[in-house]
């Protein structure tokens, strides 16, 4: 198990079930760990994206953030938009709208990552909030907070950075 600044998971971290991961044991800084899961992104009945070989970002308190390859994403489904980000890990983000939608921001990718994430060059990520988002058929929910991009699934144990009384995290 990783340590979180030297400790063991936090007493108020949910003890993971069989087959599940704690956010708890993610590291920080973020790792990439390269994944086979069918990730599917829908727009009301629209595939936007379709792949098995996305790429999880896995940092503690949050649920993995999935990458999807830009080859497997429709991208005439995708109008860049205005505006950035900065991750202290990865970069500079841009953002994507859907091109029949009405500009919400939908995606974000980074074009030039820093070097320990170039990895994630040109894969995009969804909010899953937004749009329909599946891992192996399950319906993915949203990362608490509105913020966040995390992906949470039944294979994920928190509690998460978002969620009611995390500002401290």
């Amino acid at each position: 198990m990783w340590q979180y600044h030297g400790q063991q998971r936090p007493a108020f971290a949910d003890e993971p079930k069989p087959h599940q991961e704690s956010v708890w044991d993610y590291p920080r800084p973020p790792a990439l760990v390269a994944s086979d899961h069918r990730v599917r992104v829908m727009s009301a009945h629209t595939l936007i994206a379709d792949t098995g070989r996305s790429v999880r970002v896995l940092e503690t308190a949050s649920p993995p953030t999935i990458y999807i390859p830009p080859d497997d994403i429709v991208m005439a489904a995708l109008t860049e938009v205005a505006g950035s980000s900065w991750c202290e890990w990865k970069g500079a983000a841009s953002y994507f709208a859907l091109t029949d939608g009405d500009g919400e921001v939908i995606a974000w990718t980074y074009i030039d990552p820093t070097p320990a994430f170039s990895d994630l060059a040109g894969y995009l990520s969804f909010y899953p909030g937004r749009l329909h988002c599946t891992v192996n058929g399950e319906t993915v929910r949203a990362q608490p907070g509105g913020f966040y991009g995390g992906w949470v699934t039944d294979a994920i144990a928190g509690p998460f950075k978002g969620e009611p009384g995390t500002n401290h995290w």
